[in-house]
C-alpha cells in the first residue's frame, strides 16, 4: 500500500480528533445555562410559594382583624351594661360576659401578634427573592450571550475542520474511513499508531510474527486484533541497523554464492580439456 494513504490517515486523525472534541464541547457548552436557569426556576417557584403564603397570611389578618373588632364592642357593650345592673346575680352573669370578651379579645391580639411577625417575615423574604430573581435572570442573560459567542466560534472551527476533512478523504476507502471515525471516537482520538518492535503501541500488546511482518509489508490496511486500531510499520533507528546488517549478510551470501558456482564451473571445464 502506497504510503500516502498512512500519511493520509495520521493527517485526517488529527483533524477528526479535534472535531469530536469540538463536538463534544458544543454539548457541554448549553449545560452551564441549564444550571442557571434551573435556578432561576427554583427562585420563581420559591417566589410564588411565598406569595400564596403570604396572601394567606393577609386574609387572616383581615378576619382576626374583623374578629377583634367585634370581640372589643361586645367587651364595652358588656362593660356599659353595669349600670344598669340591680341584682348580685345579674352582675354575676354580666362580670363572666365581660371576662369571657375580654379573654377572646386577648387571644385575637395574640394571633393577630404572631399573623402580624409571619407577614413581616413574608414581606422580607419576598423581596430578598425578588433580588436573587433579578440578578439570576442577569446572570442567564448573561450566560445566554457567552453561549452565543462560544457556540458560534466553535461552529466556526467545526465548519473548517470539515473542509479540513474532505480535502484529506478522496482517495481513501469508504469502509476504512467509517471504522476509522468510530475507532477514534472510541479510543480517545488514536485511530492509527505505529508499530513498534512487535508491539502496538495504542495497547501495548504484542502481535503475532506473521501479523507483524504482513504490517512491515504494508500491502493493505491493518488493524489491531486487541485495540481495533490501525497499525503502520515505522522503522526506528535500531530496526533499520538490523535490518540492514540482515540485508548486506543476504548480499554476501549471494555473492560467495557465485563465486562457488563459478569455481566448481572452471573445475568441470578443465576436466574436460
Amino acid at each position: 500500500m502506497a504510503r500516502s494513504v498512512y500519511d493520509k490517515l495520521r493527517a485526517l486523525q488529527e483533524v477528526l480528533s479535534r472535531k469530536f472534541d469540538v463536538e463534544r464541547e458544543i454539548q457541554e457548552i448549553p449545560k452551564s445555562l441549564a444550571t442557571k436557569t434551573e435556578l432561576l426556576n427554583r427562585l420563581r417557584k420559591s417566589l410564588t410559594d411565598r406569595t400564596g403564603a403570604y396572601e394567606a397570611v393577609k386574609a387572616r389578618l383581615t378576619d382576626i382583624e374583623q374578629r377583634l373588632t367585634e370581640a372589643e364592642g361586645a367587651r364595652e357593650q358588656y362593660e356599659g351594661q353595669m349600670d344598669a345592673i340591680k341584682t348580685q346575680r345579674e352582675y354575676e352573669a354580666l362580670d363572666k360576659e365581660i371576662r369571657d370578651a375580654t379573654d377572646k379579645e386577648q387571644g385575637l391580639r395574640k394571633e393577630l401578634l404572631k399573623e402580624q411577625q409571619s407577614d413581616e417575615e413574608l414581606r422580607g423574604a419576598l423581596e430578598k427573592d425578588q433580588v436573587m430573581i433579578q440578578k439570576q435572570e442577569e446572570d442567564v442573560a448573561e450566560e445566554q450571550s457567552k453561549i452565543k459567542i462560544k457556540l458560534k466560534d466553535k461552529n466556526a472551527e467545526l465548519k473548517k475542520l470539515g473542509g479540513d476533512e474532505r480535502r484529506i478523504t478522496p482517495g481513501l476507502d469508504d469502509d476504512i474511513l467509517f471504522k476509522f471515525e468510530r475507532i477514534i471516537r472510541n479510543k480517545a482520538g488514536l485511530g492509527i499508531v505505529p508499530l513498534a518492535k512487535g508491539v502496538c503501541t495504542g495497547c501495548h500488546m504484542i502481535l503475532p510474527p506473521q501479523f507483524v511482518n504482513t504490517v512491515r509489508l504494508g500491502t493493505d490496511v491493518s488493524f489491531c486484533p486487541y485495540c481495533s486500531r490501525i497499525l503502520f510499520y515505522q522503522p526506528d533507528e535500531e530496526s533499520e541497523s538490523v535490518e540492514t546488517a540482515i540485508l548486506e549478510e543476504e548480499v554476501e551470501e549471494e555473492a560467495e554464492e557465485e563465486e562457488e558456482q563459478e569455481d566448481e564451473g572452471d573445475q568441470e571445464g578443465d576436466e574436460e580439456i
